[in-house]
């Protein structure tokens, strides 16, 4: 059995915000079938793909016995920007995974012979259920994890351990919206379908970063100015209207200050100078533009008449067709 407090500190100490200890028990089914069910998933059937393993990490790490759930706030600001706060600096993939390094080898120098399973928004770990679980915050109207210290400007990261702690942390409570509804009435899209039920298929963060096809026609005119992501729904929350500032490994780079029309005009020497290293890699050079092209149209931005008339012509199927699409708004 390991004592709670130094592993808290270590964790602590490598750069998370919040660590929280849950029981690794089995997550219900219904939990994630249901969504998977009402097809709310798109075509996200990575979703679907080792559903046992999302729902019982001692599938991942046998004799798995703790979950430590961790949280790094990344709020770095109000500046206007068409990029999503969360991606606007680093990769946080990249950040976590480091700082989950550091933890794992603090841990084996403490704790020698604890096995560990870590994982980052990428394995099949429920993350959010498990911050839930260790008592890190309560899963929001709009879907998010809203802690009592960061509210939802958070990204997470969890840590499965084939031993025990001497201390569980209490689940976080049920509800701290109360009868607030700002996110379900200000979401674009209404992707928000139900209390803490996302359509994926209609939120405008799948749209512009997964989804590698052309926007429904419905959606487009609701992406002014918005090129990769949406923070809509947590721009809105009350419980996010006094913001901590992140580390400084989370500070936006030039690429967040740049404009609609440039990202619609950049180059890809100049996209793979601005993104390297970024969450932006993630919809690709293409991908980027062709959202650019969306937002340009759904802003009706006389300014970006010329760049348009360029990508009518474009190498890509899905920026000539966005582009298209924007000229006739125009």
């Amino acid at each position: 059995m390991l004592p709670a407090a130094p592993l808290r500190a270590l964790a602590r100490d490598v750069g998370f915000d919040l660590v929280g200890f849950a029981r690794a028990e089995p997550i219900p089914r219904e939990v994630l079938g249901d969504w998977l069910a009402q097809g709310y998933h798109a075509d996200l059937d990575w979703m679907a793909e080792r559903l046992a393993d999302r729902l019982d990490v001692e599938r991942l790490l046998p004799n798995a016995r703790t979950v430590v759930a961790l949280a790094c706030n990344y709020w770095h600001g109000d500046e206007p920007s068409p990029i999503a706060r969360y991606a606007r600096g680093r990769d946080y993939h990249a950040t976590l995974r480091d700082r989950l390094r550091a933890l794992r080898r603090r841990l084996r120098e403490s704790f020698p012979g604890v096995a560990d399973y870590g994982s980052v928004d990428a394995n099949p770990v429920m993350e959010k259920v498990w911050a839930v679980r260790a008592g890190l915050g309560t899963v929001g109207k709009n879907g998010c994890l809203i802690t009592p210290d960061f509210g939802s400007w958070v990204v997470l990261a969890a840590m499965v351990l084939d031993a025990e702690v001497d201390r569980y942390d209490d689940a976080a409570p049920a509800d701290v919206c109360g009868r607030c509804t700002l996110c379900l009435t200000s979401c674009p899209t209404g992707a928000l379908v139900a209390d803490r039920v996302v359509d994926a298929g209609l939120c405008l963060s799948y749209q512009t970063i997964e989804h590698e096809g052309a926007v429904p026609d419905a959606l487009r005119p609701a992406m002014p100015n918005l090129v990769f992501g949406c923070d809509v729904c947590q721009d809105v929350c009350p419980l996010n209207a006094t913001p901590l500032r992140a580390s400084a490994r989370f500070e936006p780079r030039a690429v967040a200050r740049a404009s609609v029309v440039e990202l619609a005009a950049m180059t890809r020497a100049q996209f793979e100078a601005w993104a390297r290293g970024m969450a932006l890699m993630r919809a690709g050079y293409d991908g980027l533009r062709r959202n650019a092209a969306y937002a340009l149209g759904a802003m009706r931005a006389a300014e970006g008449r010329a760049v348009l008339e360029r990508l009518v012509s474009d190498d890509a199927a899905q920026v000539r067709e966005a582009a298209a699409w924007a000229l006739e708004q125009l």
